[in-house]
């Protein structure tokens, strides 16, 4: 019953920090210039008249030749009165504005189209990276102050020093170009569970895990050293069992508080570091999006993937949270 109300007392939390979060992002990028590019062909007035049906704009200002060149701001309370409305009650998020490729497209359904290469390469990573990273970590700290963890120690501190840009160039410069066993960028289309896709991706999923791979390794030495030299192993020694059935039945349990939160923050922090990936290995995910949509300045897309990303951040602070309970009874029995 503890865990219920506590669930529930986290998610309000969370609803209301992730409202002031976008409402402070929807007024700053309601106080930038609104900017509506035309390329060939394109009549830049059908923009600025959609602009003026989702009640942003009014008032507008045109040259000698009857083109729109400007107009007048909606005040930014009864813009988010709109925004909010169209969402909640049509489900429209907006439409493209500046992005050249996505001019007049709903956000939701490019979005929706963007999202599944973000998704694989990240949850490609965690799959990759996390039982590398815990058995490096493990075998790190049984074999603690030998050369076998020295070595790893070594690769740890090597792969946490370079950012994962640097490493993703190492490998498209070795990997992709002089030994030419992957693509230098993502195959196109939809078919994401092939294998020539899968193939492609995997530069850079092996750009964002290394990172992480050090990251867990890092997390499991120091936590697992520490339970080892702990009395109540010694106990668990003292009654007969060997050192690697007290390991894995008691001491990888108790690290495990510690680690599995740390498996989650670096998910997140993957996710984040995805947005310049995706940009160098020519990924059409979400990542990439967010970057050119805050390039052109085109703020339906900026208001939804910033939401997308702020979300994820705070349900995987809800998600360790409540890790906490279930993974250590101490902590349930504690609360009650």
């Amino acid at each position: 019953m503890y865990m219920f109300k506590y669930v529930l007392k986290r998610l309000g939390l969370m609803l209301m920090t992730f409202a002031v979060i976008m409402l402070v992002c929807f007024t700053l990028i309601k106080l930038l210039p609104i900017v509506v590019n035309a390329g060939a062909g394109e009549d830049a007035n059908i923009t600025w008249l959609k602009l003026e049906a989702r009640g942003y704009v009014c008032n507008f200002r045109y040259d000698e030749a009857g083109n729109i060149i400007g107009a007048d701001r909606v005040p930014i309370m009864t813009q988010l009165f709109y925004y909010l409305k169209n969402i909640f009650l049509y489900g429209d998020f907006g439409m493209g504005v500046s992005l050249p490729e996505y001019r007049n497209q709903p956000v939701w359904d490019v979005f929706a189209e963007k999202l599944p290469p973000t998704v694989l390469i990240n949850i490609y990573s965690t799959i990759i990276g996390v039982p590398i990273g815990l058995g490096l970590g493990i075998i790190a700290a049984l074999k603690k102050n030998t050369w076998i963890d020295q070595l790893i120690n070594i690769i740890i501190i090597l792969l946490i020093s370079l950012p994962s840009i640097v490493l993703a160039l190492i490998i498209q410069y070795y990997f992709c170009y002089k030994l030419d066993w992957f693509p230098l960028m993502m195959d196109s289309g939809f078919a994401y569970f092939n294998w020539s896709m899968f193939k492609s991706m995997l530069p850079a999923v092996f750009a964002l895990c290394l990172g992480s791979i050090a990251g867990y390794a890092r997390y499991t030495r120091a936590e697992l050293s520490e339970v080892l030299t702990s009395e109540f192993m010694l106990l668990a020694r003292t009654k007969g069992l060997t050192r690697g059935q007290a390991t894995f039945r008691h001491a990888m349990r108790n690290s495990m508080v510690v680690i599995f939160p740390s498996i989650l923050s670096e998910f997140i922090a993957v996710l984040s570091g995805s947005l310049v990936i995706e940009k160098m290995f020519s990924i059409p995910g979400v990542g990439r999006l967010y970057l050119d949509s805050i390039n052109a300045q085109d703020y339906d897309f900026f208001m939804l993937l910033s939401g997308f990303y702020c979300l994820v951040g705070l349900l995987a602070g809800i998600v360790v949270d409540i890790s906490y309970g279930f993974i250590d009874p101490r902590i349930r029995m504690g609360a009650k």
